[in-house]
């Protein structure tokens, strides 16, 4: 009986720490970005923008890719973080059509995450001028391609609530065994 009771109570308070731990489990995402995912422009952005649901980091060397028609390869900048926000300077080259900008960035909780934002260009870019972005990284087209956005990498194999549960697992596996231990003893 006083087995049960100590059951029924690790249970109770394994349930409530998983209650109040699921909120801390969501990942962030992207909220908005300039320029804004399906937008048509008339003249390409010297600066693009991405906004996130929580704070970032920059998950590698060239988190920022843009790629369009024709094989056409934007020189992005190194790009910045203030917080939620990600910025940074691009030189656009190519023909008018449907643009990709891809993303990859690490959440403060360690999960790294890409992403894509699709827009159009209605007219094509000016050819390249003699001033590049200020930038250190070099251009998008010499990186390999990011992956898309859904794929899994290798973050994504084991989340984080999967070492939790594990971890509560493991105590309560010892509970029950010392409890049985100190029982047979009695």
């Amino acid at each position: 009986m006083r087995f049960k009771r100590f059951g029924a109570s690790l249970l109770v308070t394994g349930l409530a720490l998983l209650g109040t731990a699921s909120p801390a489990l969501a990942h962030s995402e992207l909220k908005s970005s300039d320029p804004a995912r399906g937008a048509s422009l008339a003249t390409p952005p010297t600066q693009i923008k991405l906004t996130f649901s929580g704070p970032v980091t920059l998950a590698d060397q060239n988190p920022i890719q843009i790629t369009g028609p024709e094989n056409a390869s934007w020189t992005v900048g190194r790009a910045e973080v203030a917080g939620t926000v990600v910025t940074a300077p691009v030189q656009a080259v190519g023909p008018a059509g449907e643009y990709t900008l891809r993303y990859k960035v690490t959440f403060e909780d360690t999960h790294a995450t890409s992403g894509s934002v699709k827009f159009n260009l209605s007219a094509p870019a000016p050819s390249p001028t003699s001033q590049a972005p200020t930038s250190s990284a070099a251009p998008a087209s010499s990186a390999a391609p990011a992956p898309q956005a859904g794929e899994t990498t290798p973050d994504d194999l084991v989340p984080s609530w999967v070492w939790i549960v594990l971890a509560v697992a493991v105590v309560v596996a010892g509970i029950v065994v010392a409890l049985r231990f100190t029982r047979r003893k009695d």
